[in-house]
């Protein structure tokens, strides 16, 4: 019996609702997964200077922009507006990362939908909601996931510019303006130009169609120009990458996206296979049924979008320090598709088999999700444990001093602003330049012996000194000075990267 347009336009209509409708509670679960446990980790530096920057105001900001960090100034801004309503409590500042995780699945699964089929769509965007380094960035107060969110997305809109027979004008807008958001948000975005230009490259585009997509690329980059000056004025903020083994065979193939040797291991066999898959279809040639030849071009755009950026922008370090892992973080995502593809390949389209291996991704997962959930998974960053300390025992009048010997982002006074009430009360005697007063990103401090000499341990009867430590060996800065004004170190509390030294007047000691 034949089937009438109009019924097959319901069942059309009702297969779209369907799979809006999986494609929504996959996206949210992703978020939750990104987002549970997000609170336990402490805060570390990065994070620091996304809040720091965040909470100043908008002309402070601004003054900040123009000597350090401009290329995250988008995002800054952004994060003002969202500190403004909820606050700046752990929680409340990663909830942002974790909801753009939920968006960016939600765009894999359009994708693997456009150009594969609902199985994979939804392997897909399981798949991604488990990667370890979505689940990382989810849980991070930095731009990385809504950088993966943005590219995601605009290879959505790219692939509607290729499947339409003359693309709407919206739809070249979108681009436009999308790309041009995603480089202000995060600059190595850019690289995805190049990963687009390839997939274009790859497909029958007609010539009018592509100096389209030229004139589009050439005008959000245009438009994006002070972006790019502006990284160039202020690269030396950069220069310490390059003192960094970042580029070795397990940072690459196992840190780089997967967490764990165990998930890499399971990662790089289907993202493999699912490379075998594609070279098999495309061998096949115009033998090839449509829907394998469609997962062919799925295979295409992953990879371009997987390993072009990162070839790039690798590549590139050797000439200067532009490389770290979490640059690349808005490729995972292209990795779910690779191995949603292998792990369709290899189950056969076997509905169980699909469910079974899924599974087994999601077992895999959880080592690495689990320690990104510790207390010091960040970066091994202590600056809860130092605050919880310092509110447990100091008292209002104490006097509080930091080591300011290494690098801002590793400064112990930085619990200070991300963890303020256990400094309540306390006063700071080596504060120079508050950082909401200052063009720099962190507070300026003075040395203990300066502040000595201006008189701000007049009155000062306990003082409690935090000390970066490295390796269970504690840093000596300003102790030797603390000696010489008399004060008497009477209590150390040891935390993972830091020690914590109460300081007593001699005479107060003498007269008990």
């Amino acid at each position: 019996m034949a089937i009438s347009p109009s019924n097959a336009g319901a069942t059309e209509r009702r297969d779209r609702t369907v799979f809006a409708s999986t494609a929504a509670v996959i996206a949210l679960a992703a978020t939750l997964v990104s987002l549970a446990g997000s609170w336990i980790p402490s805060l570390w530096g990065d994070e620091a200077a996304s809040i720091m920057s965040a909470s100043r105001s908008i002309p402070s900001l601004v003054a900040m922009l123009g000597t350090v960090d401009a290329v995250h100034g988008a995002y800054y801004l952004g994060l003002h507006a969202w500190i403004a309503v909820f606050g700046a409590s752990p929680f409340s500042v990663r909830l942002p990362s974790a909801l753009a995780v939920g968006i960016t699945v939600a765009a894999v699964m359009v994708i693997a939908r456009r150009l594969g089929n609902v199985r994979v769509a939804v392997a897909a965007g399981v798949i991604c909601a488990v990667i370890p380094r979505v689940t990382y960035m989810g849980s991070e107060t930095r731009s990385s996931a809504f950088a993966a969110a943005i590219v995601a997305w605009l290879t959505v809109v790219l692939l509607s510019l290729l499947g339409q027979q003359t693309p709407a004008r919206r739809w070249w807008v979108a681009y436009g303006v999308l790309l041009t958001v995603g480089i202000y948000v995060f600059i190595y975005i850019v690289l995805i130009i190049i990963a687009h230009a390839l997939i274009l490259l790859s497909v029958e585009v007609p010539r009018r169609r592509l100096i389209g997509w030229v004139k589009t690329v050439t005008v959000a980059v245009a438009a994006t120009l002070p972006v790019f000056v502006w990284a160039v004025l202020e690269r030396g903020q950069v220069t310490f990458l390059g003192h960094r083994n970042e580029i070795t065979p397990y940072k690459l193939l196992v840190s780089l996206w997967f967490g764990q040797p165990l998930f890499a291991v399971v990662a790089w066999t289907l993202l493999v296979l699912a490379l075998v898959a594609g070279t098999t279809i495309r061998l096949r040639g115009p033998q090839a049924p449509l829907a394998t030849v469609r997962l062919s071009q799925l295979s295409v755009l992953a990879t371009s979008w997987l390993l072009v950026p990162a070839v790039l922008l690798i590549g590139g370090s050797s000439l200067v320090p532009v490389y770290t892992a979490r640059y690349l973080s808005y490729c995972a995502p292209a990795a779910s598709l690779l191995m949603a593809i292998g792990l369709d390949w290899v189950t056969q389209r076997r509905p169980r088999a699909m469910a079974a291996g899924l599974l087994v991704i999601v077992l895999c997962a959880t080592p690495a999700w689990l320690a990104q959930r510790q207390p010091i998974a960040k970066n091994n960053s202590d600056f809860a444990q130092t605050s919880a300390i310092i509110a447990a025992h100091a008292v209002p009048g104490d006097a509080i001093a930091f080591d300011e010997s290494v690098r801002p982002s590793r400064r112990p006074r930085l619990a200070l602003h991300l963890y303020p009430t256990a400094f309540v009360g306390l006063n700071d005697v080596t504060l120079q330049v508050p950082y909401q007063e200052g063009t720099s990103w962190h507070d300026l401090a003075y040395s203990l012996s300066d502040a000595a000499t201006l008189g701000r341990f007049d009155g000062v009867h306990r003082l409690w000194l935090i000390e970066r430590s490295n390796g269970g060996t504690p840093d000596t800065y300003g102790q030797a000075t603390l000696a010489a004004l008399g004060y008497t170190a009477v209590h150390r509390h040891y935390t993972h990267r830091s020690v914590i030294f109460e300081y007593v007047d001699r005479r107060i000691i003498a007269t008990r």
